[in-house]
């Protein structure tokens, strides 16, 4: 009898001992430096902010009286889902994460702000934590907001959100933290893709939030762990809705340091064989390949290269801070293009509707025939032959099917109608917008200044088609 009971002692003492050893060499794991997250991101300058509010309530002024009219005389926003608001325009850069479950997307956003073992440390674990669309914003106090007040705030871009129900409104929330960083940038942390999870699971429609999102992202950071690099339906999904916006897409290898060298290598050949259906283009996404989180590299490991890419990622975070301004306006002068672009669409299909009908006409008959097949009436050929609009900016001509589907034809009026004695023409207002007071403004930044840099006849940035709509 006593026999067993002293081994079992032993093995309580021995196993004790093993799980204070753990705990020591836990406590030995070093912190990583941060110094260079401070300097590259100039963190720990003094010099004063740049101010750019005059700037930007000129570019605020621009889009209200030159781009806005006829935006909402052409309901644009019905046919592009992307209303802008006062608060984006003067919205810091924002920066998104998206990926699978557990990849290290909120435990990545804890090591760029530093908020370890602070009251806001974002929640992480290897299970699926982040259930909610979190927004990291500059504060003078560390406070959380719900995503209900944040919609209602018009001081914030986050109003439009509202459309998307308050079933995802419960599932936003907005941080403020006193931190140098997020004076000049905010950062959205994303639930993570479960593809074993349906849609309608979500409660909101989840695709549709992150478009939202996606439209507004300076910087989109798609993160995955070496683990996890099958692909869904959802992450399928997520990346037919980033078509178009592959100069902003930096795909992040997280968890590097977990592999010795030559795995290393067979999971980055995975990732790019996963991808490469998805990411339809030329020139790939740069890819960094690295570990962020707090904790120091493992040994064994290419520290120096891991050190290099993680610069490298603070580098292309920094430029995108540093352009603050000249992308805003670029986006602005990009989104006034394409409503130009559309109201001469609409112009197009109403010239075109009442040269077709006649006393004895069916309105409706003429007008599905026309909506139907517009090639018929080269309504979209005579938009590139008259107005210098690259075919690459047309709109997809069946998204007009759904547009006058909702609004019938007979609520718009003719361009050449859209004038006044007092305010003159929509249509002129718009293209000298786009043609002079967008890149006059880029060049009062000090953007440019290179002779003939903003020089619109050399760049093309501007023609300045004779308006045929206006009334002689």
């Amino acid at each position: 009898m006593r026999g067993p009971g002293l081994f079992c002692c032993c093995l309580t003492a021995l196993l004790l001992l093993g799980g204070a050893d753990d705990v020591e060499k836990e406590e030995e794991i070093a912190a990583r430096d941060r110094n260079h997250i401070d300097n590259t991101l100039k963190l720990t300058e003094d010099k004063p902010k740049d101010d750019y509010s005059g700037a930007l309530q000129k570019l605020r002024k621009i889009y209200q009286n030159a781009i806005r009219p006829l935006e909402m005389s052409y309901k644009y926003n019905e046919l592009r889902q992307h209303e802008i608001t006062d608060g984006e325009i003067t919205s810091k850069p924002m920066v998104l994460f998206l990926g699978p479950w557990s990849v290290g997307k909120s435990t990545m956003i804890n090591y760029l702000l530093g908020l370890d073992d602070t009251p806001y440390q974002l929640y992480t674990g290897a299970e699926p934590t982040t259930s909610e669309f979190t927004v990291l914003m500059h504060g003078p106090k560390m406070k959380t907001i719900e995503g209900i007040v944040m919609a209602a705030d018009s001081s914030r871009s986050f109003s439009p959100l509202e459309k998307f129900g308050q079933n995802f409104l419960e599932k936003l929330i907005g941080i403020e933290i006193p931190h140098k960083l997020l004076e000049r940038v905010s950062f959205v942390d994303t639930p993570g893709i479960i593809e074993n999870r349906k849609q309608q699971e979500r409660g909101y429609p989840f695709n549709e939030v992150c478009q939202w999102f996606i439209d507004r992202a300076d910087l989109i950071f798609v993160v995955f762990d070496p683990t996890k690099l099958d692909v869904g339906l959802e992450l399928e999904m997520l990346f037919r809705q980033l078509k178009g916006r592959e100069s902003q897409i930096r795909i992040i290898l997280n968890k590097a340091d977990s592999f010795a060298t030559q795995e290393l290598m067979r999971v980055y050949g995975a990732l790019f064989w996963s991808l490469a259906p998805l990411i339809n283009v030329t020139e790939p996404p740069r890819v960094y390949v690295s570990s962020f989180w707090a904790d120091d590299y493992h040994p064994d490991t290419h520290r120096e290269l891991f050190l290099k890419e993680e610069i490298s990622l603070l580098e292309d975070l920094n430029q995108v801070i540093e352009n603050r301004l000249e992308n805003k306006i670029a986006f602005i002068r990009q989104h006034a293009i394409r409503v130009r672009i559309h109201a001469l669409l609409v112009d197009r299909y109403i010239h075109t509707y009442k040269d077709k009908m006649t006393f004895f006409s069916d309105g409706e008959l003429v007008f599905k025939d026309i909506i139907e097949d517009p090639d018929k009436y080269f309504i979209f050929k005579s938009i590139l032959a008259k107005t210098n609009v690259s075919k690459f900016d047309l709109p997809n001509k069946e998204a007009y099917k759904d547009f006058f589907g909702v609004n019938p034809i007979t609520s718009f009026k003719l361009l050449s109608q859209q004038c006044s004695y007092m305010g003159g023409c929509l249509l002129d207002k718009i293209e000298k917008a786009i043609t002079h007071e967008l890149p006059d403004l880029l060049g009062s930044i000090g953007l440019g200044k290179k002779p003939g840099a903003l020089n619109c006849d050399v760049t093309g940035c501007g023609e300045a088609p004779k308006n045929r709509y206006r009334k002689h």
